[in-house]
Order: C-alpha cells, then structure tokens, then sequence
C-alpha cells in the first residue's frame, strides 16, 4: 500500500487557506497513486489555536471544514487532525482528534488520550482525554492511530499528561490488543534544539517495545513562539529511520509499506554540534517569516549597534524577508566605538541593507539637561545608561510607527536571563528573534552566517562585548564570563537543577547564587519583553511561568 506523508504549514483560524491546502495535497496524492494520506495535528485549524477552541463559531468553522475535506476522499483515506465535539456533557466539549475520511465521508474519530500540561502546552484546559480505543483497516492494513504524545508517553502513568481515571495502561499498551501492522502518529511537535534526538529514542523504543514500524507526521511552520520544524520520520520495526522528511519547510512524501520492513545495514547518525546550530538557524529563519507573513507584514527594522547580537538578528531577517524588506539606525553616542559604527555600516552594505545613522548625543544631552536640576549633585549611573537605551528605542518605534517596519528586538537569552537590558529600551521589539538563544550560541551562529564568506566582520566576532552605554564598559564588568554563565543558566532554566546542585558540579557557588538571583528578580523585566521564537526545551514566555512577586 502505498502512503502519502503531508508535511504543511498551517495558519491558525484560517479555515480557507488550510483547507485549500489540504484538498490540493489529497489531490496530489491521489494522481501520485497513493491510498492512505496522512496530515498533522489540528491541521484543520492549526495548532495552537488557544482559546478560539471556546468560540462556537471556531468550532462549527472545523466541523465544516472537516465535511468539505471529506468530499475529496474518494478513492483514497485521509487521516486529518482537527476538534472534535464530546457528546458526554459530563466531560469538555471536545476531544483533540484524527478524523479518517473515506468515500466521501468521516469514516471514524479516533481522540488524543494524553493531553500534554507542561511547558508550552495546556491541552487539558481544552480536552477530554479519550477513553475509547479501536482501530482502522485500510487495504488489509490494520492501523493504530495516535495523536503525538500518544505515542510517546512509555510509562503506566505520567505525571506530564492528563489522561482519563478509567485507563492505567499506556495507549499504546490499549491498542496493540487489537494485533496493528503499523503505527500512524500525527503530531504537531514545536522544535527543541536539546530534545530532538530524545523525540527519535522516544519513537525507537516503542518501536522496540511493540515490534511495529511507525509513520509519524509533523506539523511544520511557526505561530509567534512556537516553531514546528516537520521532520517526519518513517521507522521499521528495529527502529531504524527508513525515510525523514526535511525540517523547516513544507515536504511530500510517497512510502510504500513493503519498504517498513526494510532494514539498514548502517543505521543513519546525525549528531553534531554544527548540525545543532544549523537547525538553531533554520528555526529561527523559518521563526520569523512565518510571524511576519502569517499577520500581513514584511518589512522590519532594528538598532544596528556593531555588537554581535545585533549583527547576527540582522543577517537571519535579511535570509527570511530579503534585503529589502529591512531598514536600520545606527545610533552612535559619545561612548560608541569608531569600529563598532564601522562594523555596522560594512554589515549593512555587506548584505545590501538601507541604513540610517542618527547620533543621539545631542538627544542624549538634552535629558540631562532637563533632569540636571532634579539629579544635583549625584552621580552619574545606571539611569543615564538607560536613557541611552530608551532613547535609541523610541528613535526604533518612530521609525516602526512612520514606515510600517516591525521592530525586531535583539536581545539574547543570557541577557534576558540576567535582565541584562532596559525596559522601554533595548527591549522593545515586536519579535524577539534572539531571546531563546544563550550568548555562546549566538557566537557560533555568527560563525554559521560566515561559513562560505564573511557576511558579520571578523571583529564584531572577535571583540569583546560590550552594550558601549559607559567609557570602557564590557559585559564581563558585570557578569561572569558567557561560558561560565551560560553553563549555569542552561542548568537551572532547561534542566531546573537547584543552586546546590549545580555547585556541587564544580562552578563557583558566589558566581552561581549570584546568577541565579538575577535570574530570579528579573521576572518582571521578562514579563514584559516581546514574544520569543522558542528554540530551546525551556524558553522564556507561555512555557516559563513563574511568579512575579516571590520570595527568593
């Protein structure tokens, strides 16, 4: 039998387009000779819509979109993910569902049993956990479908996943009593750099453990934070990854089930550091086209300062929008290094990008005169730092406001962590392309940009940073070194290991209490930061949410 795999990107509530996607997919699939297609989770509506799965109008909106669909199974079965209506009033309203169309009609409704509560998902606030299970034939096929964490739950009970009181066992356990040829999961998974290989050791070892082959199918695309890099897989019963559809983009793919029992020879390895931040890149280019053109804009802007941050954000917007989608301001003080203005200005004309400079000294001068008689007699510190930084954003927001350019908000994870940045200032922005990323990748993508010729200056590279607000001033002045903090951070944020801990692995305890603390009291500052395209298992924004007022 032979499976088409669709690998779409999908706009949330945007019934039309989705649908027209889907019925030129099936369509596709039917002149490609194929008898069974299989589409992501939620693909009728997108994933995730929120709360729209409140709105009755959204939900008869996937109900008819659904029927519609249905019309174009003839001659061939389609597995489609979208809301389904509980007809228990003892339960929610809905179930997260695959429909099975055929000969024109929904043939059966299969419903997610585990409902993910952690991080970014909030399923359970939506859905029931199902608490039915069955199977579906098709052309002698018997086949388990599975919605995402269906699949990857291996344990009777998980702390991370509401699931109903009637059942202990995990789906999988359910369905293998009715004897599958093969697994169907489809998914709407959001990409993590550090939990990728563990989603294919998730997928392998049910394999394993249930001696089935899998066809799992993913959502690619991305809606604000959360970025779905596809990569749909299709496993024999070793759990060997026969086929992998690519990541980031929209893909189509035809398998044969005689090719599931396939068995490689040389399993296939793709573990690298320079395949991480190459996906790090992909993530983040395919992060911001999708937020600009899923809402109707395209042109950008930011402050280009000649420090890496800004260098790095510059050179994925100009990949995503194109060159002349972005213009920038270069915003010089009296503290501003002649290279960094240089460097700024060879970056700009290096990737063909419309720049402006306007030097706020004189701006900068007229606010202290203003405040001189208010700040007799103290010295200068932090405030005029920060005067810096909130005039530069509010130069950014007037050019955002006259030319319709969405500001892109450059600050880094590390610094975001600290609160390492000025509100109203250098957090302004309505994207943050950065915030996901530590200080020690963003260098490494630097790297990445210039593997085939030198796109960032070497000396942006190299140079110490450096937010230039004071004379001689430098990050470390401040904060430990990246390697050292970034190592600390990425413990107590991805891993959530306590102070102690994270001591006890041999970092210094006053430079750990110290970096935690920061991390801690600056929630507020984060609170009020722009959206985060999320790259990481544990970024900043809807997936982190920790008190505001707390003692620490």
């Amino acid at each position: 039998m032979k499976i088409a795999l669709a690998q779409l990107n999908f706009i949330v509530n945007h019934f039309e387009y989705n649908k027209s996607k889907i019925t030129q997919t099936i369509e596709l699939a039917k002149q490609s000779g194929a008898e069974l297609i299989v589409f992501s989770e939620l693909a009728v509506c997108g994933y995730s819509p929120l709360d729209l799965l409140e709105r009755e109008d959204f939900i008869i909106k996937c109900q008819k979109s659904i029927n519609e669909i249905a019309v174009h199974c003839v001659g061939i079965t389609a597995i489609v993910g979208s809301p389904s209506l509980n007809s228990n009033p003892k339960g929610k309203m809905l179930f997260n569902s695959a429909f099975v169309l055929r000969n024109g009609q929904v043939s059966s409704i299969h419903n997610k049993t585990l409902l993910p509560t952690y991080d970014v998902f909030d399923e359970y606030r939506y859905f029931e956990p199902n608490n039915e299970f069955s199977i579906i034939a098709v052309n002698g096929k018997k086949i388990a479908v599975t919605i995402c964490e269906d699949l990857w739950d291996d344990q009777p009970v998980s702390t991370s996943f509401a699931r109903s009181r009637l059942y202990s066992k995990s789906p999988m356990e359910e369905l293998s009593v009715f004897n599958p040829d093969l697994i169907i999961n489809i998914a709407a998974s959001p990409f993590s750099y550090n939990n990728e290989e563990r989603r294919k050791k998730v997928f392998a070892d049910n394999v394993h453990r249930f001696g089935l082959p899998v066809i799992y199918v993913n959502q690619v695309g991305a809606n604000a934070e959360l970025i779905f890099d596809g990569g749909s897989m299709v496993l024999n019963r070793k759990g060997q990854i026969l086929e992998q559809l690519k990541s980031f983009v929209e893909d189509f793919k035809i398998i044969d089930t005689e090719s599931l029992e396939t068995t490689l020879s040389t399993p296939i390895i793709n573990s690298s550091e320079d395949l991480r931040i190459s996906k790090i890149y992909g993530a983040a280019i395919l992060g911001i086209r999708d937020y600009f053109q899923k809402m109707g804009f395209s042109k950008a802007t930011l402050g280009l300062s000649g420090g890496i941050d800004s260098a790095v954000t510059l050179a994925l917007a100009a990949d995503a929008l194109g060159c002349q989608n972005l213009r920038v301001i270069l915003m010089p003080s009296k503290y501003s290094s002649q290279h960094s203005i240089d460097d700024a200005i060879m970056l700009a004309e290096t990737l063909n990008v419309k720049y402006d400079i306007i030097n706020i000294q004189e701006i900068f001068d007229s606010f202290n005169k203003g405040l001189s008689e208010l700040f007799m007699g103290m010295k200068e510190d932090i405030t005029e730092e920060n005067l810096q930084a909130r005039i530069r954003g509010n130069l950014l927001m007037a050019l955002s406001n006259k030319f319709g350019h969405l500001l892109l908000n450059t600050s880094n994870k590390s610094e975001a962590a600290v609160g390492y940045g000025t509100l109203y200032g250098d957090m302004n922005g309505a994207l943050s392309v950065l915030g996901d990323i530590y200080k020690t990748d963003v260098f490494k993508l630097a790297h990445y940009i210039n593997r085939e010729r030198e796109v960032i200056p070497n000396n942006t590279i190299l140079k110490p940073p450096s937010a230039e607000l004071r004379p001689d001033q430098k990050d470390s002045d401040s904060l430990p070194e990246y390697e050292i903090l970034d190592s600390v951070l990425f413990r107590y944020i991805e891993e959530q290991k306590n102070p102690e801990t994270i001591i006890s692995e041999g970092f210094d305890r006053a430079t750990v209490l110290k970096a935690i603390r920061l991390v801690n009291i600056n929630e507020y500052k984060r609170f009020q930061a722009p959206p985060i395209l999320r790259v990481s298992s544990k970024a900043f924004g809807f997936g982190r949410r920790m008190p505001l007022v707390a003692h620490w």
